[in-house]
């Protein structure tokens, strides 16, 4: 079964997916071939023998982060790392690992990969492990190839990701021809995703949030990422145009298991609207970051929303907020009524949004000011004076519920 030569690996050594072939052809077991950060690599055939944790493997593309930190709490990792030649490592029942052997794949002093192979139903022999040994060493220069060209491609596509969310590159041609250059396939359609955290996104918590996003796969994928300080930027295309109701049901879920997993590290997440043109991805990304903003000021009433869309008259409020900054001055309605209060240490003001905020209906908003409803009628009364406002016209209420509300995005204390 086992040929004794030196070079038995080495006309496989530019080629992992042959390389791991002849290794489970070679020593009669499946393989996995690893990069340093335990992204797969290359993989053999699919044997009978293949164990959970393989499987897993391969279908996320990466070792799961459970299985990973059962190594490290198992100290497998550690010796996996200290050492010059191959371990065996013994199963872990819990995380569906069977026993296997596992060796680094070094470039001089430095780790870039790692060879896993299912030990199957008999133990190796010493000839079995010096021929994993043989393997790494066949497989060490064109892993670190391997290492170099995808930290490239990673770059090349973050950074066309962020021309894009900034909005540098914004001619759809160009936008095209770039993509085709560095290997991204544009799909139909997309929107931006963005996932908020309360400190510094880590590597770990990238790895951690991405696996959770794998139910989503079956109405949407990702297609490009990006970190930017406390916030992990995904471009998510849906799979078919009439996806997009599974999608934001699946957001909506995957908010809430984020904010279980993470507590208390995890704000929200929020998603822009979907385009086709790809020159508008930075309106996709604006629409996100302005749905995080008003969750942030608005958490009861916008806290569970994931969808740009679905804020409602929300989204206007930066631009009201702007207008009363430019025009809102001493002579507005709420400004007489602030210059009242202040004078006579009152809650004109604040009766009024809850008044509106509980659609004027007076029985509800005096409980909620637990005042009784006498005292109310006379607030109100003393209201419609001093700021010269109609409560009985739509049109006014409408306009200072828009004003408050603004104000309170724009920082005022909330109700």
């Amino acid at each position: 079964m086992c040929q004794d030569q030196d070079d038995i690996f080495e006309p496989y050594s530019d080629n992992l997916e042959l390389l791991a072939e002849k290794i489970s052809d070679v020593l009669g077991r499946p393989v996995t071939i690893e990069d340093a950060n335990h992204r797969l690599v290359a993989y053999s055939s699919h044997e009978p023998e293949t164990d959970a944790a393989r499987l897993a493997t391969i279908v996320g593309r990466r070792v799961p982060d459970q299985i990973i930190g059962s190594l490290w709490r198992d100290g497998v990792m550690p010796r996996l790392l200290e050492s010059e030649a191959p371990i065996r490592v013994a199963p872990i029942q819990e995380v569906g690992l069977s026993g296997r052997v596992a060796t680094a794949i070094r470039s001089g002093s430095r780790v870039v990969g790692f060879i896993w192979v299912l030990e199957a139903e008999k133990p190796f022999s010493d000839q079995e492990m010096a021929l994993v040994a043989k393997a790494a060493q066949a497989a060490r220069t064109k892993m670190a190839r391997w290492q170099l060209q995808r930290h490239k491609e990673e770059e090349a596509h973050r950074d066309f990701f962020w021309q894009l969310l900034t909005g540098h590159l914004s001619n759809e041609t160009l936008i095209r021809d770039k993509a085709q250059r560095i290997g991204i396939t544009l799909p139909p359609q997309f929107h931006v995703v963005v996932l908020q955290f309360a400190a510094e996104v880590k590597e770990s918590w990238q790895q951690q949030a991405l696996e959770r996003c794998a139910p989503l796969s079956a109405n949407s994928r990702i297609v490009l990422r990006a970190i930017n300080k406390n916030q992990l930027i995904l471009l998510f295309a849906p799979l078919t145009s009439d996806t997009m109701d599974g999608v934001t049901s699946q957001l909506g879920l995957l908010q809430q298991n984020l904010r279980t997993f993470f507590s208390p590290h995890f704000l929200g997440l929020a998603s822009g609207c979907l385009y086709s043109e790809y020159g508008r991805l930075e309106d996709s990304y604006r629409e996100a970051l302005l749905l995080l903003e008003v969750k942030q000021r608005f958490p009861k009433e916008t806290g569970d929303h994931v969808m740009y869309g679905d804020l409602g008259y929300y989204r206007y409020l930066p631009r009201i907020w702007e207008e009363l900054q430019q025009h809102g001055g001493a002579g507005s309605q709420l400004a007489r009524l602030r210059a009242y209060d202040q004078e006579h240490h009152s809650e004109l003001v604040h009766t009024l949004e809850v008044f509106l905020a509980h659609d004027s209906n007076a029985k509800t908003a005096a409980e909620a000011l637990h005042v009784h409803a006498n005292t109310l009628n006379y607030r109100l009364k003393r209201i419609a004076e001093i700021g010269r406002i109609d409560l009985t016209s739509m049109e006014q209420k409408v306009t200072l519920y828009l004003e408050l509300k603004a104000e309170r995005f724009g920082g005022r204390n909330a109700l």
